[in-house]
């Protein structure tokens, strides 16, 4: 009889680190997490302590292991997720030279800026990356750090993104893989490489960069060093893992095309798995390559959807609020009823999610949020069920952009993860605008870390293959439409995209304006 067998995840975040053990059925054995601060030192920038992300891996995989009780020696395989676009720069002697600079630091537009100057304008850079320039990246706060700390940027040897620091401090080796490297900005993901020709424009060294492996191949093995600290076994195979915006999804079964990702936490990705490449007209989508060899993954970002209905009940709520204190009640569960008891449309309410700016369809960070509509008939539940319906529209919005890179695409089904997924109302609203079935799967709740078990799994012989991975998920619930909704969702959703043209230059009055 064989032993039972597991592999590690981990995953990297913004907020803290997460480990789970998965066994090779897919189910997860025990999970932990470590939180760790983020330092804002001036308004709009965001950084982290390389070593806090190691202190909070091996003080997650020490007390898995502990509470779990398995023998590290069942372990086969680790797999690494983290937040994408991070930049930590390493001296000759392989120490950390500055914080890092994180996904959600705004401090390099003008480095964008030159960026596309510099290959003479935005379809240009298509040509090198098949994506836009965005703020995040990680080629800005390259040239970043060039300009404003060239004496830090003189010193560096390596710059690698937040989980291949780990990777680092595992193996003593510095890799990356394709779907991490595909949101540098620097990574010609049509063809799997780094942008050669970007570099040399930007006169980056390649040298800088880490070699980059497919998702499933195994980078190196747990050192000896590391092995001490955490209780891994030494020689444990480390696999590349992924990106957490594009792992996370292939946790949630969204691989192949036909399926489509909902991810709802504080932003909101519509993601989808894509069989062949695809051309990203005017860069309004982020084309990643995925996690599985010859195969890309296709996103597109709203900033604020979870995050819209999280301020409309902290603001706009104070009663719910009160009344869960006191009862010990969810707020969430005692807004559900009330949404339910509104009609589909809000009776012609809309709300816009634009709180904090808008990335896609619309880079706009000028966009501002608004109810549309109000009248004298309008309850407290039409407006929070409008609320969920404007988030919607806004995903609906982007899988409109999606489904442009090929309209043959037959979209059968999504898989809702995040916060909105423990919502059966909004479930519901999402199974309405969408008239798609819509479900929620096992494993997904555990985000990239999850995925990342399932990756290292495929490099380790657990599994033959990403689909066979994945093949282990349960649905868990299943929403389907309520097709007499769709001409009223129809004719709402138009009414939507219609808002933003129209008050997009009063938008930008309004953020001019100095208070």
């Amino acid at each position: 009889m064989l032993a039972r067998r597991f592999l590690l995840g981990i995953d990297v975040g913004t907020s803290g680190c997460k480990s789970i053990l998965v066994d090779e059925e897919g189910s997860v054995i025990a999970k932990s997490v470590a939180e760790y601060p983020l330092y804002t030192p001036y308004p709009g920038w965001a950084e982290q302590e390389p070593e806090d992300w190691w202190r909070a891996t091996v003080a997650t995989i020490n007390r898995l292991l502990r509470e779990s009780q398995v023998n590290p020696k069942g372990i086969v395989g680790i797999g690494l997720s983290g937040q994408m676009h991070g930049m930590v720069p390493l001296d000759a002697e392989y120490r950390v030279l500055r914080r890092a600079i994180l996904w959600n630091d705004q401090r390099t537009a003008p480095q964008c800026q030159e960026i596309v100057q510099a290959v003479g304008g935005e379809d240009n850079l298509l040509t090198y990356t098949n994506n836009a320039m965005l703020p995040g990246y990680t080629a800005g706060k390259i040239l970043w750090l060039r300009e404003h700390e060239p004496e830090v940027f003189d010193k560096t040897r390596i710059i690698l993104n937040p989980k291949d620091y780990i990777r680092f401090r595992l193996t003593g080796q510095f890799a990356t893989e394709v779907s991490d490297a595909s949101g540098t900005g620097l990574f010609d993901v049509k063809n799997r490489r780094w942008s050669d020709k970007l570099l040399a424009i930007l006169q980056i060294s390649t040298d800088l960069l880490p070699h980059c492996f497919e998702s499933d191949q195994v980078t190196g093995w747990v050192t000896r060093q590391a092995a001490e600290e955490t209780g891994l076994p030494a020689g444990l195979p480390v696999v590349g893992g992924g990106g957490d915006a594009v792992i996370q999804t292939t946790g949630m079964g969204v691989t192949k095309e036909g399926i489509l990702g909902l991810i709802i936490g504080t932003a909101g990705i519509v993601a989808m798995g894509l069989e062949s490449f695809k051309e990203n007209p005017q860069g309004k989508l982020q084309i990643f390559c995925n996690n599985a060899p010859g195969t890309w993954h296709a996103m597109g970002v709203t900033l604020a959807a979870g995050g819209s209905y999280q301020w409309y009940t902290q603001t706009l709520c104070e009663g719910e609020r009160i009344r869960a204190e006191d009862t010990g009640e969810d707020v969430y569960a005692l807004l559900e009823g009330s949404i339910m008891s509104a009609p589909p449309g809000s009776k012609g309410l809309v709300f816009l999610p634009y709180l904090s700016g808008e990335r896609c369809p619309y880079a706009d960070p000028a966009a501002r949020g608004s109810f549309i509509g109000l009248t004298l008939l309008h309850t407290k539940a039409d407006m929070t069920r409008a609320v969920m319906e404007g988030v919607t529209y806004s995903l609906y919005h982007v899988f409109e952009q999606l489904r442009e890179l090929d309209k043959d695409m037959k979209v059968t089904a999504a898989i809702v993860s995040g916060g909105a997924s423990r919502s059966a109302a909004w479930r519901q609203i999402i199974a309405d605008v969408f008239q798609l079935p819509t479900r929620t799967v096992t494993g997904s709740s555990e985000g990239g870390a999850y995925g990342a078990a399932l990756v290292a799994g495929v490099g380790c012989g657990v599994w033959t293959s990403i689909e066979e991975a994945v093949g282990f998920m349960q649905i868990e619930s299943e929403t389907e439409p309520n097709g007499a909704l769709g001409d009223i969702y129809g004719e709402m959703l138009e009414i939507y995209k219609g808002l933003y043209p129209a008050l997009r230059q009063t938008f930008t009055r309004i953020s001019g304006v100095k208070f």
